[in-house]
């Protein structure tokens, strides 16, 4: 499946201080970035946004960079359940005609792969960005990939849900997001 931008949703799940601190540190600053990326791209493109933060109480607030990068269109939820769409709130917004939910985030072995397997059992096409994902564990984050990868799930890189949404050079927003691509830097 090509993403398409008419039929995408972008949904950021938990992406909070206290999770990115857990994270291992080369992973939790490698995916700021690739955010922020996803986060302009759907912005400039008109794709709608959602941004979940898991029991802020706890787990702290979105990061003030993550909060600079949102467009003020973004929509933000607050939640205690694991799988977004067991809270209802999240559920309506994720059933707003836009069949395709490119999800990235914090836990990929929990909220993230929750979320997925019921986007999938509702007959959404959601699309795991695995290099915009994370786990406290690497294990954890390797196992909830393999598992996606196992059930036809497809997992995709920032960088090519972004040139997808494009699908031309001649697109009149190519220019400004293939500049964040690149700020991205080798290996990234």
């Amino acid at each position: 499946m090509l993403l398409d931008d008419r039929r995408s949703l972008l949904l950021l799940i938990d992406p909070q201080t206290r999770l990115l601190g857990a994270l291992p540190p080369a992973r939790a600053e490698a995916l700021m970035p690739r955010w922020r990326l996803l986060l302009k791209a759907a912005e400039l493109l008109d794709i709608p946004t959602i941004v979940t933060r898991q029991y802020p109480q706890g787990l702290g607030p979105l990061p003030a960079a993550l909060i600079e990068a949102l467009s003020p269109a973004a929509v933000c939820r607050d939640k205690t359940t694991f799988s977004c769409l067991a809270d209802p709130a999240i559920a309506q917004l994720l059933g707003g005609g836009r069949d395709q939910v490119v999800v990235a985030g914090i836990e990929t072995h929990v909220c993230v792969m929750q979320t997925v397997f019921d986007l999938t059992a509702r007959a959404a096409q959601p699309a795991v960005v695995a290099d915009a994902c994370g786990s406290r564990h690497p294990e954890s984050h390797a196992l909830a990939t393999a598992r996606f990868a196992q059930s036809g799930v497809p997992l995709v890189a920032a960088e090519s849900v972004v040139f997808e949404w494009l699908r031309d050079a001649a697109h009149p927003r190519f220019r400004e997001l293939s500049a964040l691509i690149r700020a991205l830097g080798p290996g990234a």
